[in-house]
């Protein structure tokens, strides 16, 4: 297996760190609203009257592609690794290394993070109301561990399909490798791909609907989108990062820059194209399915751009870490698992502070980061947790 290139652990920790702050960010956007009866149906379990328009720009170009970004990444090292572990021992990795954290997350940290949001919701501290409530009213919310739930179920799919296409995925990584050499072509093949993977699902279920059993939920629309990626990350990586399409002199990584500026200006078309489609919706010059069609075909060109530059400008830009950095890196996981108590706690203690929404946002930002770094790196000091975690 080839070593981790720093590069790609530098993008997935920068990934780690921009979840932290798109989770700060919700209790401080103009659309934010909070459910008293239930808190899980709010738009984030926890709400400051403080807002501000630039938090809901921010929030929304994460929400395009980072999920997406965080489903590639995760592909990149997974055929490899099949290779040399075998089906059952990478079965048995994953389930230790995913599975049993997600279990964890979902009870003792969520349970953690939630109790602000019922006692703003109820005013009392009855621990046993508490608990009662988050396991029926609140129906288990599973919060950010979803990804972990999801991202293992992907994994055992691509050990039971494995032996059928362990040749085609090596085809098919060639393949990919070589349009790396004409970049018009691998941006028409990337955004066709993230097209037909997301926007057929969008004209048929509503882009914001989550559906699932206990803390198994998952974004129905999203899902095929989440697993092409995915699959995406393993033909990336399949012949080894250094040789396949991220290899040195790869013509579309040579111009990280247009990417970087592409995915700047088509966000932007995005967000202009909002009023456009919401007027012609309400003179009736469009149908709900035609302006959902346009929009988010515009969508999944923002989010192929957003993807491909922060791969491309990492690779070009970010092939190497400093000690403080490798330290952030190799508590990115933990810091994903456990940030979202630090985030509603901070968010919750900021509520009667008074300062504008940006202030908030970058003090809890900061406090979760900081908090959730420094509670991994001491739970990593456990030989058993800090091998899988």
């Amino acid at each position: 297996m080839d070593k981790r290139t720093s590069w790609i652990d530098n993008l997935r920790t920068f990934i780690t760190v921009l979840v932290v702050a798109h989770h700060s960010s919700l209790a401080y956007t103009t659309f934010a609203y909070f459910d008293k009866d239930a808190y899980i149906r709010s738009t984030h379990p926890m709400v400051d009257a403080a807002r501000s328009r630039g938090l809901d720009i921010f929030e929304d170009f994460n929400d395009v592609f980072f999920m997406s970004l965080m489903f590639l990444i995760s592909g990149i090292f997974v055929y490899r690794s099949l290779l040399n572990k075998g089906a059952a021992v990478f079965v048995r990795d994953r389930f230790y290394r995913l599975f049993i954290p997600f279990v964890v997350g979902v009870t003792v940290l969520m349970l953690c993070a939630h109790y602000p949001s019922y006692y703003l919701a109820h005013g009392t501290h009855n621990l046993k109301a508490y608990v009662t409530d988050f396991f029926t009213v609140e129906a288990w919310p599973v919060g950010p561990p979803w990804f972990i739930w999801v991202l293992f179920v992907f994994n055992l799919v691509v050990v039971i399909i494995f032996p059928l296409l362990k040749d085609r995925i090596i085809q098919w990584s060639t393949g990919l490798a070589m349009l790396g050499q004409h970049p018009v072509k691998l941006l028409l093949f990337w955004y066709l791909f993230t097209w037909v993977l997301y926007v057929p699902m969008a004209l048929k279920v509503d882009p914001g609907y989550w559906t699932g059993i206990g803390p198994f939920d998952f974004q129905v629309g999203r899902v095929l989108l989440y697993f092409g990626y995915f699959f995406l990350g393993i033909l990336i990586g399949a012949p080894g990062v250094s040789h396949g399409l991220f290899a040195e002199g790869a013509a579309f990584v040579k111009r990280w820059w247009c990417w970087l500026l592409a995915a700047l200006g088509v966000y932007t078309a995005l967000k202009l194209s909002e009023a456009p489609l919401t007027g012609m919706l309400k003179r009736e010059e469009l149908s709900l399915q035609q302006a959902t069609l346009i929009y988010r075909s515009i969508w999944t060109l923002s989010c192929t751009f957003s993807c491909i530059a922060l791969l491309t400008t990492f690779k070009r830009l970010l092939n190497y870490s400093g000690r403080w950095w490798q330290s952030l890196s190799a508590n990115a996981y933990g810091i994903y698992l456990v940030h979202y108590i630090f985030v509603i706690w901070c968010q919750y203690l900021l509520l009667n502070v008074s300062l504008p929404a940006w202030p908030k946002f970058l003090i809890t930002t900061l406090v979760s980061v900081i908090c959730s770094w420094w509670v991994t790196y001491i739970v990593r000091k456990n030989n058993l947790i800090g091998k899988y975690l």
